[in-house]
């Protein structure tokens, strides 16, 4: 379904994003693999070609000023084109409002909102100028950015004013993209995740971190998540990433500017 199309997807050494890399590369997808540490990045990436797929790795942090230009450069050097752009990087630090940190705060729009806006505007050339310039030519090319946001976006949580705040500025961003880049082709849509089954939804007590910061949830209130979900469970995030999938198909060439909520119907 992705043959010929050239697909970035930013935290895609593990979770959510190895399993939207995987699935786009296995529809023909030429996938580029970003994530910080290099040792998942190039598993993803050999893994891929084991199964006869095309990927290439990008090492960077998303929040670094340079990193957007840097990827989409690496994307035409390598490809040649860029026709979807997942936007999933990203991790939670968390904090009651009134002991959170100006850091603290920051730390999340840096990489919630700030990094995808920057990628987005450095994709301008490649996505919403390509797209521009095949209507001229009387061609339709169509082109998709996915972006991860959260039912913390929609509805806030407690004790994450920071990933809340971002993830809700990110659903403004889209609806935005999706209404100056729509005339061109480009379908710029998000995701929003209830509770998906990766390292950031674990056990807290299993002590894992990224940047120094611990993640997870504990486990008596994961639990209690749960259970006001109706159907119970967690999800997968092979039915996470099959969400982004189709944000970045043909199957979806007329959502634009959509929400599409992932949670097994739990949403408070």
């Amino acid at each position: 379904m992705l043959t010929d199309q050239v697909a970035i997807i930013t935290g895609a050494g593990r979770g959510v994003g190895k399993a939207t890399a995987l699935q786009m590369a296995a529809n023909g997808a030429c996938v580029i693999v970003s994530d910080k540490d290099p040792e998942p990045v190039d598993e993803v990436v050999q893994e891929i070609r084991n199964q006869g797929g095309s990927a290439y790795a990008f090492v960077g942090d998303v929040t670094a000023k340079e990193f957007a230009e840097s990827i989409i450069d690496f994307t035409i050097q390598q490809c040649g084109q860029l026709d979807i752009l997942v936007n999933n990087a990203g991790y939670t630090w968390d904090g009651m409002i009134h002991k959170m940190s100006d850091e603290q705060f920051q730390a999340m729009l840096d990489i919630h909102l700030i990094a995808p806006f920057r990628l987005i505007r450095a994709a301008a050339p490649y996505m919403r100028e390509a797209g521009k310039k095949d209507i001229e030519n009387g061609k339709t090319t169509y082109r998709k950015i996915v972006n991860v946001s959260s039912v913390a976006g929609v509805m806030g949580n407690v004790g994450q004013a920071n990933y809340a705040s971002a993830k809700a500025g990110l659903i403004g961003l889209t609806k935005t993209v999706a209404r100056e880049w729509g005339p061109f082709n480009v379908n710029c849509n998000a995701v929003a995740f209830g509770l998906i089954d990766t390292r950031l939804t674990q056990a807290k007590e299993k002590g894992e971190t990224v940047n120094g910061v611990s993640i997870g949830i504990p486990e008596k209130v994961r639990s209690m998540f749960e259970q006001s979900i109706p159907q119970k469970r967690g999800g997968t995030v092979e039915e996470a990433a099959a969400g982004i999938f189709y944000l970045s198909s043909p199957l979806s060439n007329y959502v634009n500017g959509h929400v599409l909520h992932i949670n097994g119907g739990w949403y408070t």
